[in-house]
């Protein structure tokens, strides 16, 4: 089974994050809810509290085959402000391990160099801390092990992309059969 952490900090943008964890265990994917701090339950930016499967403390991230980061604000400020997080993004790159983020967390990737000479997308207003990257308008971007996408309207896409690289197109098609996902014409 493949395992994915996704990690919180207060403010972090509701379905950016829930709709991703939704869609990669509905398809077998593990996924481990890290709080950045030491909360059991992580606000998001919208008030909604989510309880933690785990602290950063808590796990080796290199036992997780993918990383991510939801936006929202000022969650996507905290991460890009923890050492932790940086080191843990760090670690994941050098292994060649996907790196995801959404919204304006692809920034984070920015300001740590992950995104140099990279295709990469985030919210508009974020496209600035994209430092390094040819910055794209695609809903999602995929450029080697770094994975991007664009804000809340664009989370399906992100889970969905995701789904099929950490397990088959032919998962990813199963789920969208499964909640009547279609693409807008």
């Amino acid at each position: 089974m493949k395992r994915t952490v996704m990690f919180f900090a207060e403010g972090f943008e509701t379905v950016e994050a829930l709709m991703v964890v939704d869609i990669l265990r509905r398809g077998g994917v593990e996924v481990v809810m890290t709080a950045i701090g030491e909360e059991e339950k992580v606000y998001s930016a919208h008030g909604i509290g989510v309880e933690m499967d785990a602290t950063m403390d808590e796990i080796d991230v290199l036992d997780f085959d993918a990383v991510i980061l939801p936006g929202g604000m000022p969650g996507t400020l905290h991460l890009g402000e923890s050492e932790a997080v940086k080191k843990a993004l760090m670690l994941m790159n050098e292994a060649g391990k996907i790196v995801a983020a959404i919204c304006a967390a692809p920034g984070v990737l920015g300001k740590h160099g992950l995104l140099e000479g990279k295709n990469a997308c985030s919210y508009p207003e974020h496209e600035v801390n994209l430092r390094g990257a040819n910055v794209s308008r695609a809903p999602v971007v995929v450029d080697g092990n770094i994975v991007t996408s664009r804000g809340l309207g664009t989370a399906m896409e992100f889970g969905f992309q995701l789904l099929e690289l950490l397990e088959s197109k032919e998962k990813a098609d199963e789920i969208k059969e499964a909640i009547v996902y279609q693409e807008l014409a």
